[in-house]
């Protein structure tokens, strides 16, 4: 039996970086994974969808570059070659967070994890995962008939993460309906897919399947797209995706699919009843813990109703030296959250002080256009009492939008009307995840519309938008016409 100060259970960005940080702290550290490390972020999620949406908008770029004076002949996809760049990123990193974890001295144990009690796990060797759905990934016991090594941690932190969630609904388990796991197992672009689900994960794989050539239709039941983003950046996208020909269906639920024909039947019900016929349907409609196959009854430790852990503001379970951290938590399901969440556990147990602040998380979804925000939506700052003032500035307005050619999109800023305090962000438009880093760090430092609008920002660039929102919201815009104020 192996037995260590630290034992960290699962090893994806929450996990491998809280082994990491406790090895720096000089504990002793073992950390069980039956995947490769990286955990659904580097394997099956951030990662392996970007360098996919990345190959997406070259191609786009490639189809209209007469545009930018450069003529191209007998442009095709490649979708083999997609996924074998794909496969080579995600060896890359994988193979790079391994050598991080060996190079500080972290024991990885590989194996699926069974708790046999509180501090206890049971690991049991079961091979790698086979890609696509199904295998010991998704298996509710480990595998057995094989020698179990049994590992002990003076604290632990149960870093598991999650897995897709399906609909409830007739014929979800047919042959073609998939998750977005399932969907990097497709050998070819669909010429017809039904995405059931409009946010974040379901945009992002319409948005790129729409590039690939498919047939796209998007099916969410909010009355717009990424339902948890800012009401005018969800309608925005909308209008986006349907003029580049996805078939947008809000306020809308799939009640059942079925096989005919020679394809799947999905029965949606909305303002009007109607049925589509497709060649694939990708549930894109959130996520649950991934603890089936844990054990967890052996530790104590307590869940809500929907299965995710219960922690404290230091990633405290109800049962001493037992932390949980990342989407296992259910607290914000985001890969820099769950890092974030492993250095506070971390700290805690070794004695220093760390925090962190649920109210100031970016969050980005990597559709064309890309969505970015942090902070409040105006409907929720209006909901926790603030009187407001609002600003869209449009990249169209910025000379380096002008020069990529990139102009959809806006900025839209949510201030205190009185103080002028920045309440949230939200970016609809070309590189909007690394422009919500500044609206992240103004919320973070309790920054105004008034230090916004006077630090200089480098021209021609797409970070300047972030200065002349700010401007328009005071009413003093210089590139664009007196906003309205409200």
């Amino acid at each position: 039996m192996q037995e260590f100060d630290l034992l960290v259970v699962g090893g994806g960005p929450g996990g491998y970086v809280a082994a990491i940080r406790a090895a720096q702290r000089g504990l002793s550290v073992g950390l069980v994974e039956k995947e490769k490390a990286g955990g659904v972020c580097l394997n099956w999620g951030c990662i392996p969808t970007k360098a996919m949406l990345r190959s997406a908008e070259v191609y786009e770029t490639v189809l209209h570059s007469a545009d930018f004076g450069v003529r191209a002949e007998n442009v095709a996809l490649d979708f083999g070659a997609v996924t074998r760049r794909k496969d080579g990123v995600v060896k890359n990193l994988t193979d790079g967070v391994a050598g991080l974890l060996k190079a500080n001295g972290v024991t990885v144990i590989d194996g699926h994890a069974r708790f046999t009690g509180p501090n206890t796990v049971d690991v049991h060797p079961n091979g790698e995962s086979p890609l696509g759905e199904g295998g010991p990934r998704y298996a509710a016991e480990p595998a057995g008939g094989q020698p179990v090594e049994r590992v002990t941690g003076r604290d632990v932190i149960i870093a598991a993460g999650s897995v897709p969630a399906r609909l409830p609904i007739p014929g979800a388990d047919l042959p073609g309906v998939i998750t977005s796991d399932g969907a990097f197992g497709l050998q070819e672009v669909p010429k017809r897919i039904a995405v059931i689900g409009g946010s974040a994960v379901g945009a992002e794989w319409a948005s790129m399947f729409a590039t690939f050539g498919s047939e796209v239709t998007v099916v969410e039941m909010a009355s717009s797209l990424v339902p948890i983003e800012d009401a005018e950046v969800g309608k925005a996208l909308g209008r986006s995706m349907s003029k580049s020909g996805v078939r947008v269906l809000t306020d809308s639920t799939v009640s059942a699919i079925e096989q005919a024909e020679g394809a799947l039947r999905v029965h949606v019900d909305g303002s009007k009843a109607q049925q589509l016929d497709v060649d694939v349907v990708l549930m894109g409609v959130g996520r649950k813990p991934n603890t089936a196959s844990l054990g967890l009854d052996a530790t104590g430790v307590a869940t809500d109703e929907r299965g995710f852990v219960r922690v404290d503001e230091k990633l405290r379970t109800n049962v001493d030296h037992v932390y949980a951290i990342g989407d296992v938590t259910g607290k914000a399901l985001l890969a820099h959250v769950a890092s974030h969440q492993g250095v506070v556990a971390v700290e805690t147990i070794t004695g220093h002080e760390a925090h962190i602040d649920y109210g100031v998380v970016p969050a980005a979804t990597f559709t064309h256009p890309e969505i970015a925000s942090v902070g409040l939506t105006e409907a929720a700052a209006k909901e926790h009492g603030h009187d407001v003032v609002t600003s869209r500035f449009p990249f169209a307005a910025l000379g380096r939008s002008k020069t990529t050619g990139d102009e959809e999109g806006f900025m839209k800023i949510v201030a205190g009307s009185k103080h002028g305090e920045i309440l949230g962000v939200h970016v609809i438009g070309p590189s909007a995840s690394d422009l919500i880093t500044e609206g992240t760090l103004a919320i973070s430092l309790e920054a105004t519309l008034d230090e916004l609008a006077d630090t200089i920002h480098a021209h021609p660039t797409l970070g300047e938008i972030g200065m002349e929102s700010a401007m328009s919201a005071l009413g003093l815009p210089l590139h664009t016409a007196p906003p309205r104020r409200r």
